[in-house]
């Protein structure tokens, strides 16, 4: 692919008489790894909203893979290759470390629900492939011995890397990662910071909304900076360091 698998042209979102995005606009090339930031309240989340298909622009376009978004609803969008994850960790906690990361190998099953409850033998193989690429991710992510446990019974730290592998098995071609350091000890942050980078490594682009900018600059190519809703800078993370533009957004001021 030559052009960008993400394309955001324009894009405005509002509440109201709320202007949570103004004519945003930025592009994603396949394989790389683009930062979001700003400060809170500048539409981050909101943007992620809009490309999973959680909420609809109010004006502008979102592509990907040359393939509008507008009007797709949040399922069609994972199968086509979007996966997420969310500022505060979503799993089903009653569920085994394993099961959470089937339920994403599960959107793309093939069997229906009348051969899946007759156990028909083709039925029990795809079941058995998708639970070995399940352990599989979860080796990836760090948690290959706490497949059997019980999602509510692990720390934070890996609920985060559990979010992340089973986003993974939704096999997906663009992963947006909504503060995934948030809350995590230093060890725990470079650990994430290596495990990025290797998620690139596996052919898939990479979207990080992140606070913390130690982890922001040393694993980002590009950054995008949001305040109140609009773009205000977008370059190297070299030249994102030194924007007098965004260092007033983050310090203020005088």
């Amino acid at each position: 692919m030559n052009g960008p698998l993400l394309a955001v042209n324009n894009v405005s979102k509002h509440f109201g008489g709320i202007s949570a995005l103004n004519q945003v606009s930025f592009t994603i090339k396949p394989g790389r790894i683009k930062g979001l930031i700003g400060p809170n309240g500048a539409g981050k989340t909101t943007l992620f909203n809009l490309i999973t298909g959680i909420y609809r622009v109010s004006s502008g376009e979102i592509w990907f893979n040359d393939q509008s978004l507008h009007r797709m609803p949040p399922y069609k969008i994972t199968r086509a290759g979007i996966a997420r994850t969310f500022q505060n960790v979503r799993l089903f906690t009653n569920l085994s470390v394993l099961g959470n990361v089937m339920v994403g190998n599960h959107l793309h099953l093939k069997a229906g629900i009348i051969s899946a409850a007759l156990n028909l033998p083709w039925t029990i193989k795809e079941e058995r492939e998708y639970q070995n690429r399940a352990r599989e991710l979860l080796k990836f992510v760090g948690l290959a011995d706490c497949a059997d446990f019980t999602a509510a019974v692990l720390p934070f730290g890996q609920q985060r890397l559990l979010e992340i592998a089973r986003a993974l098995a939704t096999n997906p071609q663009l992963i947006l990662l909504d503060e995934p350091a948030a809350g995590l000890s230093t060890p725990e942050r470079v650990s994430l910071l290596n495990l990025i980078k290797a998620i690139r490594d596996l052919g898939i682009t990479v979207l990080l909304v992140e606070h913390d900018m130690n982890l922001v600059m040393k694993v980002c190519d590009e950054i995008v900076v949001l305040e109140f809703g609009s773009k205000i800078a977008e370059a190297d993370p070299e030249t994102i360091r030194n924007d007098r533009r965004v260092i007033a957004a983050y310090l203020g001021e005088e």
